[in-house]
Formats: C-alpha cells, sequence, structure tokens
C-alpha cells in the first residue's frame, strides 16, 4: 500500500477518535493530522517512504559537502599562511572524501540525532524518544522492526508521553491506532501485498 493510503487511513482513525471523543473542530483537525502521520511512521526505516520524505536527499548533501571542501580548499591556498594551508587543504579533501560515502540512511540517523538534541535542550521526553525511534530506525530493514509489536509498544511509549506534554486526550489512541492500521494495511492476507510484516521480531520472523 503506498503512503497516500496509509496516511489516509491514519488520518481517518483520527477522526474516529475526535467523534468519539466529542472533541471540539481545533482538536479534531489536529487529531487528524496526528493520525496521518502516525499512519506512516512504520515506514520510517531504511527505504521506507517517510524516511525519503523527512530528510535532504544524500545527493544533495554530498554536492553540499564536495563544495564546502573544494571553497575551503580554495581559502585556505589564496589567504593562509603557510601552516594554515596545509591544515585547511587538508581538511578540504577530508571533507571532499568523506562526503563520497554519505548515504541516505547516514542522512536519517543525522535527522534522529537532531531530533534527539532537540527533545534533550526543550526537555520533551516524547521528543528525543522519536529521536531515538528514528536513529534506530535508520538501522533496521524495511518491514522489520518498525512493522513489529516491539515497534508498536516503542511508538506507544512516545505517544503516551506526547499525551502528557499536550494533554490533549485522544492522542494516544489516535497514534497507537494510526501505527497499527499501517501494519494491518501491509498484512499479507490483502491481496494487493505481496509481503507481510514481521510482527513478532525478534522472536519468529514469519510474515503475515
Amino acid at each position: 500500500m503506498n503512503g497516500t493510503a496509509h496516511m489516509a487511513l491514519g488520518a481517518a482513525v483520527g477522526f474516529l477518535t475526535a467523534n468519539t471523543l466529542q472533541t471540539d473542530p481545533t482538536t479534531t483537525l489536529f487529531l487528524v493530522g496526528v493520525g496521518g502521520v502516525s499512519g506512516l511512521m512504520p515506514d520510517m526505516d531504511i527505504d521506507g517512504k517517510l524516511s525519503n520524505r523527512i530528510t535532504f536527499s544524500h545527493k544533495f548533501i554530498r554536492t553540499l559537502a564536495q563544495t564546502i571542501g573544494i571553497l575551503m580548499i580554495i581559502y585556505s591556498v589564496l589567504e593562509g599562511s603557510e601552516t594554515e594551508k596545509w591544515v585547511g587543504v587538508g581538511a578540504g579533501i577530508g571533507i571532499i572524501i568523506i562526503s563520497t560515502f554519505i548515504t541516505q540512511r547516514h542522512m536519517l540517523t543525522l535527522t534522529g540525532l537532531g531530533v534527539l538534541g532537540g527533545g534533550l535542550s526543550l526537555q520533551e521526553n516524547w521528543l528525543w524518544l522519536l529521536g531515538i525511534y528514528i536513529i534506530l530506525a535508520s538501522f533496521t530493514p524495511h518491514r522489520s522492526y518498525t512493522h513489529s509489536i516491539v515497534g508498536i509498544v516503542f511508538f506507544g511509549v512516545i505517544a503516551h508521553q506526547f499525551e502528557s506534554s499536550l494533554g490533549i486526550e485522544g492522542i494516544f489512541t489516535t497514534c497507537i491506532l494510526g501505527y497499527i492500521s499501517h501494519l494491518i494495511a501491509d498484512m499479507k492476507f490483502l491481496p494487493f501485498n505481496r509481503r507481510g510484516v514481521k510482527l513478532f521480531l525478534p522472536f519468529f520472523s514469519k510474515e503475515f
């Protein structure tokens, strides 16, 4: 199932939750948005649809880093003292070499580190936990741990902290059901799915 369908399912969950709780229009709209994002969260893993949308293209970052490296070399040669020239040229070459190894996974990891740092700085538990989730997801294959009960539990902890932080009833329910809707929509019993989800990782690798 594509990302738009997953987001729509999650948004529907948010709307149903809001309708059940009889929330005001603003809260309803908020829960619909939270549900839509939650419906995409399992695809935060490597090659997942969401992971490619929250990060800059690794090709863009690679080109940017290489440009910075070249400019550093030129500046060091033209403006630096004898020692500074060698240091600057060496640093520039180092940046260019390192940039060739940048992949999309590295970008996802860096995004997670940024979210983690932001959460710690703001002292928001849900935010730094989300950062850890993104970092861990950057090292897991697609449709593995983020598509399992382990992923549901971890995201549930984030959702609980998120609801506690904002004090809006329905966030936890929306997040959990939105997340689960993604896993159900990816299961093999649906005819359009060639692959299923490994719900019981790391204990069993059978696809459902």
